[in-house]
């Protein structure tokens, strides 16, 4: 993958360690119509699953996130927690329709979100944003940020805040290989923090910043020998005894860009999650958004035929689910929503066939 952000990125930024090469996403698709700018990323043919009504559901939950920012630029819960992962996941929820900081309409705002998050960035002694989950996304959100924003001395601060928090990332990692809330090696590991950390740090790679083999062979060893269940083909939260479909499919996924995705544990995962009979019922599956965050970036991962029979069946649950208000949020004035996730997670999985940040590319 040639990502976007190499046509801005100054001479001497290491990217050779590019995971696949395959399609360059034009700089003007930015500021297409959606219909036209889903043409431009799509290879071959244009993908049948880019309804009128995934891209209306897009637009709409665009624009509760931006009637909802908070003036600081962040996005956070109704409590005004989780600052850090609800800005990054809020920009990338934008990221993944090609809008990016200080470019077209919604360049402003982002601008905002950017800055929030690169001044905790500054803020921190140690280069640790928020707790590990946390820290992931904003790793993540650095790293697809990286090289796409107007400013190119927004790209320098952005490169030394991923460089910093890739490193806090390598020295948490534990012994057996995974990552738990803290940033410490000493706090154990589970396989929801495990799989977020990894992701940022496949998309890290990507960008051309170091992720030594070592790194990766433990998440390997850690994943199939301590979490995935042989019998079930799924992926358990701290240990192999049971299963569950939204560890899985974060496990399945790190897996897959840990190089693991023709191996048959793999493989057995992924046909866990297509043989689950709640996969797709709300009623029945508990972290429904988070769950299903990571399953169809393991379907696409996974293959064309997986990815088009999983993706249609997401996308039209995810629009019969969405609010009038736009949002996904399910709580209410009594008990709101704890963690500002489910909408740009939503407004992510249905931009998937956009292929517009890299990481989320097969």
């Amino acid at each position: 993958m040639i990502r976007p952000s190499s046509i801005f990125r100054q001479s001497g930024i290491a990217l050779g360690m590019l995971i696949h090469v395959s399609v360059l996403v034009p700089l003007a698709a930015q500021d297409m119509p959606a219909a036209d700018a889903a043409a431009a990323t799509t290879p071959g043919d244009a993908a049948p699953e880019l309804t009128e009504a995934a891209d209306l559901a897009i637009e709409r939950g665009l624009q509760y996130l931006l009637a909802t920012q908070n003036p600081n630029g962040s996005w956070t819960s109704k409590d005004g927690n989780f600052e850090i992962a609800g800005t990054s996941l809020g920009l990338m929820a934008f990221m993944v329709k090609g809008h990016f900081p200080g470019f077209g309409r919604h360049g402003a705002a982002l601008d905002r979100a950017k800055d929030f998050l690169l001044k905790r960035a500054e803020e921190s002694s140690t280069g640790a944003v928020g707790g590990m989950y946390e820290h992931g996304l904003f790793t993540l959100a650095m790293s697809e940020m990286w090289g796409m924003t107007h400013n190119t001395e927004d790209n320098k601060k952005i490169q030394s805040a991923l460089e910093r928090a890739v490193q806090v990332i390598l020295r948490a990692q534990s012994p057996l290989g995974g990552w738990r809330y803290h940033a410490r090696p000493d706090c154990g590991q589970d396989t929801s923090v495990t799989a977020m950390v990894f992701v940022s740090l496949a998309s890290a790679r990507q960008a051309g910043i170091l992720v030594p083999t070592e790194t990766i062979d433990r998440v390997v060893s850690y994943l199939r020998d301590q979490v995935w269940n042989e019998a079930s083909g799924g992926f358990g939260y701290q240990g192999s005894g049971g299963s569950t479909l939204a560890c899985t499919g974060g496990g399945a996924y790190a897996a897959q860009l840990c190089g693991m995705r023709d191996t048959e544990w793999v493989q057995a995962a992924i046909r866990y999650l297509e043989n689950s009979p709640k996969i797709f019922n709300r009623a029945e599956l508990g972290h429904y958004y988070y769950a299903h965050y990571y399953a169809i970036q393991a379907m696409v991962q996974a293959g064309d035929e997986h990815y088009a029979k999983w993706y249609p069946q997401i996308r039209d649950s995810l629009i019969s689910l969405q609010n009038p208000d736009g949002s996904w949020n399910e709580g209410t004035a009594e008990k709101p929503e704890t963690y500002p996730h489910k909408t740009p997670m939503a407004i992510i999985i249905l931009g998937t066939p956009h292929r517009y940040i890299p990481v989320y590319q097969q």
